[in-house]
């Protein structure tokens, strides 16, 4: 029997007129969309369906509009028993949805706070995040610890074999860049962000988030959910919260927690919300796992 685990992208996934087909075809979708934009006090779904692309990549909206795809998506696909779930960096939150350790209607207004204080973070101590492709984790992590000579830098996610991104302040990024290129780094590129995600640039929004948290009703989860932060699986409702609150400012252990997760005998993977960018990732950490991208209504019909 395989064991079937779901995976949920994180930003940078967001396309506009997602969710668009999941509202027109469902009513449990439609009712889920209003309620979020209910929550919220926003027009969370206009922007959404409707763009314009600049708004929808703002951190505030981008959050909320990935999770919101992604758990409509999850919550149809009732005929699918998952063993396991992690999610990249804001994916984490859909995951704990999915496993029932956090409310829907709790978790939307959550993880619109979580992105306002992180848009926020990166308007006061502006930062970049930087892809470093074909160099090992362990040579960009001493890579970093040079260049932080020029200003704060770490790794942020450990992506796939041979795939890091790197964030910090922009002096201390660029150092580290130049460091990765004259040691051999295949492909070292600047990303588009509006902060230093997973950096010490974020302990503003740490704090924000703290209180966020403790304003939020957590549950143990029906089923392990492998935290960004340990690459380990949790279940337990006040180890859950830790590992949320620690994550804004650690690295994403995503190479590490989707092996453990194949260690623990998953071998059925879901990516579950808009785009195919972990089963890119899950392609390169171990082709032999199956994945299936669940993203439109088409990919969730078979499972209704």
């Amino acid at each position: 029997m395989s064991k079937k685990a779901f995976l949920f992208p994180g930003q940078g996934s967001q396309y506009v007129g997602m969710a668009k087909d999941l509202f027109d075809n469902s009513a449990e979708a439609k009712e889920m969309v209003l309620t979020a934009d209910d929550a919220l006090g926003i027009p969370l779904s206009y922007i959404m369906f409707n763009g314009p692309v600049d708004e929808l990549r703002q951190t505030g909206y981008t959050q909320p509009a990935i999770f919101l795809h992604s758990v409509i998506l999850a919550s149809l696909i009732r005929t699918v028993s998952p063993e396991g779930a992690a999610g990249h960096s804001l994916g984490e939150y859909s995951a704990l949805v999915s496993a029932g350790a956090i409310q829907f209607y709790e978790a939307i207004k959550l993880v619109r706070a979580r992105g306002k204080a992180m848009q926020q973070s990166g308007v006061e101590n502006p930062g970049t995040m930087a892809a470093v492709i074909g160099l090992e984790p362990g040579k960009v992590d001493e890579i970093c610890a040079v260049a932080s000579s020029a200003g704060i830098v770490q790794c942020a996610n450990f992506n796939s074999p041979g795939q890091v991104v790197i964030s910090g302040s922009v002096e201390g990024v660029h150092k580290a860049m130049e460091l990765c290129k004259a040691n051999g780094a295949k492909l070292v590129k600047e990303l588009v962000v509006s902060g230093a995600f997973h950096s010490p640039l974020m302990q503003s929004a740490k704090n924000k988030l703290k209180a966020a948290l403790e304003d939020t009703n957590f549950y143990d989860a029906r089923f392990p959910v492998y935290a960004n932060v340990t690459a380990s699986p949790v279940t337990g409702k006040e180890e859950i919260k830790k590992m949320l609150y620690e994550q804004l400012t650690s690295p994403v252990r995503w190479d590490n927690t989707i092996r453990n997760m194949i260690n623990d005998g998953m071998d059925e993977f879901y990516e579950i919300g808009p785009g195919k960018v972990l089963q890119g990732l899950l392609k390169r950490i171990n082709p032999d796992v199956t994945c299936y991208t669940i993203d439109k209504y088409s990919d969730v019909e078979k499972y209704l």
